[in-house]
């Protein structure tokens, strides 16, 4: 079945930087764009930001825009988030999955990767 398993996270001074890790079995990682996700407690999950197949073509929220980067490594059926000059709004819980656009393919989630950002 699919697995998502995501890491990295922690507590961080604001400006620091993270690097978030999800390794993913039970599909065929390579033929799927994946996503990151956030999630906030009483808000709906959003999207920050999305690589191709390839890994060729990026997306990133306007929230984040310069200073994550999404990137994968198909070898090891992993993607990753590099997340610099974070803000306390960045605390969330982060995820990822498979996506088409903005939505998340598989319906179940790993158990996410906690990022607290604050002073």
């Amino acid at each position: 079945q699919v697995q998502l398993v995501e890491s990295g996270g922690g507590l961080v001074l604001p400006g620091g930087s993270l690097r978030l890790s999800c390794a993913a079995s039970g599909f065929t990682f390579s033929t799927y764009a994946m996503s990151w996700y956030r999630q906030t407690p009483g808000k709906e999950r959003e999207q920050v930001a999305l690589i191709s197949v390839t890994g060729g073509t990026t997306n990133y929220a306007d929230s984040v825009k310069g200073r994550f980067t999404i990137s994968r490594d198909n070898a090891k059926d992993t993607v990753y988030l590099q997340m610099n000059s974070l803000k306390p709004e960045d605390t969330a819980v982060y995820y990822c999955n498979a996506a088409r656009g903005r939505v998340p393919v598989w319906g179940s989630w790993g158990q996410g990767t906690q990022v607290t950002v604050s002073s």
